[in-house]
């Protein structure tokens, strides 16, 4: 097993395939690490290489693609105590971006070799953990959907979503909720409801962006009642990664809390991938879990 192991998801795309990773491989040596490229086609894939790796006595592990791929290699390496590195080959990299991690590829391979490692908050629901934000109604609906018309109509990802946000307008879907926050009971009827690593900001250009990922907290942002309109805004914020305006929220933060429903399941996406779970949703902070590796201070415009 080489030093370093590098996880690529293998069906993310052209910009993932055999060709895109001989010349990764190549910038791989060149920035001097000893590495193994391993190309993994889908989560459980990924999730066994990462198993494997850290078995083996990898002293990095890497994971190269977007949010879902990081956080699907993330998942194994909470805890492990063995750094974590990031190729961000996504379209919206919520987390490398908040990190002041380098989009280009070039440079994030260079951060592999000279980063430093920091300790960041991992977030957890029902034992499954997210880096970004996990959210209930709306979104995962859309998600759900969407991933339904590409499969089955063939349609692209964005056509899909319009649809979809379309579809979700027609219902005008509310979801009824009991929350548990800070000892005090809250009762709640929303249709989007958004949990975030650490707080995010909501002002000007950097709605939904992270200062920090070391403060220990959850950020819960309920949405309040919106018009058809608004509703159609949040659909569309939520699909390109943003979150909204300050004045359509709640807005708590806590360590940890409950939020129950009378339905017997619900849609939970975590770093954009829908997972069906069962109420009550137990939402945990895990302060410190994941290892990462950083630029250097002098370069590292968002410092965790």
């Amino acid at each position: 097993m080489k030093p370093v192991t590098v996880i690529v998801n293998a069906g993310a795309g052209t910009g993932h395939d055999e060709a895109a990773c001989d010349a990764l491989q190549t910038q791989l040596t060149d920035a001097g690490l000893d590495a193994e490229l391993v190309r993994a086609d889908g989560g459980d894939r990924m999730i066994s290489a990462a198993r494997s790796a850290l078995a083996q006595g990898a002293r990095l592990v890497v994971a190269g693609g977007g949010d879902g791929t990081i956080n699907a290699v993330a998942s194994v390496m909470v805890d492990s105590g063995v750094p974590f590195g990031v190729l961000p080959l996504g379209t919206l990299n919520h987390f490398a971006k908040d990190l002041g991690i380098p989009l280009d590829l070039g440079a994030a391979v260079r951060n592999l070799a000279t980063g430093r490692p920091v300790n960041v908050d991992v977030g957890e629901v029902n034992g499954r953990i997210f880096l970004n934000n996990s959210s209930l109604g709306l979104y995962p609906d859309i998600v759900r959907d969407r991933e339904k018309q590409q499969r089955r109509l063939g349609r692209g990802k964005w056509p899909a979503a319009a649809w979809a946000a379309l579809a979700a307008l027609r219902r005008y879907p509310f979801l009824s909720m009991r929350l548990t926050v800070n000892g005090e009971r809250l009762a709640r009827r929303t249709p989007f409801v958004f949990i975030g690593n650490n707080a995010y900001t909501m002002q000007g250009l950097a709605i939904g962006e992270r200062a920090r990922l070391d403060e220990g907290v959850l950020s819960l942002y309920v949405a309040q009642h919106p018009t058809r309109l608004g509703l159609l805004r949040f659909a569309f914020d939520a699909l390109v990664g943003r979150l909204g305006q300050e004045r359509d929220f709640d807005v708590l933060t806590a360590p940890a809390f409950d939020i129950d429903t009378h339905r017997h399941h619900l849609l939970v996406a975590t770093d954009g991938e829908v997972t069906e779970m069962h109420p009550p949703l137990r939402y945990r902070m895990r302060p410190g879990a994941l290892t990462v590796l950083v630029p250097p201070v002098e370069n590292d415009v968002n410092q965790p």
